[in-house]
């Protein structure tokens, strides 16, 4: 299957230092669920992640505390299209999910790789602004659009 690069649109928008940050604090909070085996914070990821997700950014605790450090430091906003953000957000929420599903299970070895993928994201949105969700939406579209190129 070829993939061309597209992403999904919105009529929204967002702040991508805000996006980054919180992507930062994933990082911290998938390091303490590997540093403590508590899974706590894989839990209140997978509800700020969807919060996010269903479009409800107002709702989101790092979200909040990410514009909140950016407004004390005098960040200039810089504003990108939302609707990378709310699918990364949905991939985020799915990761958090089967990391904790994983953990419920009594297999913790698998859900250490799981949320070890999705810290690598994470990291990789927040250090480099390189956005792995956005790389799969393409092929994800084309899986539920039933279409090949």
């Amino acid at each position: 299957m070829k993939v061309d690069i597209l992403c999904p649109i919105t009529n929204k928008s967002t702040d991508e230092h805000v996006a980054r940050l919180n992507a930062g604090f994933t990082v911290l909070l998938l390091s303490s669920y590997f540093a403590t085996s508590n899974i706590v914070p894989v839990v209140f990821l997978l509800l700020d992640f969807s919060v996010r997700a269903i479009e409800r950014p107002e709702w989101s605790l790092l979200a909040k505390t990410s514009k909140w450090l950016l407004r004390k430091f005098d960040v200039d906003p810089k504003p990108l299209n939302a609707g990378p953000k709310i699918f990364a957000a949905r991939i985020g929420s799915f990761f958090s999910l089967i990391t904790i599903l994983l953990f419920w299970l009594k297999l913790p070895t698998v859900s250490f790789a799981f949320a070890t993928v999705f810290l690598v994201f994470a990291l990789l949105e927040s250090a480099l602004n390189f956005c792995v969700a956005c790389r799969i939406y393409p092929w994800i579209y084309h899986i539920f659009q039933g279409k090949e190129k």
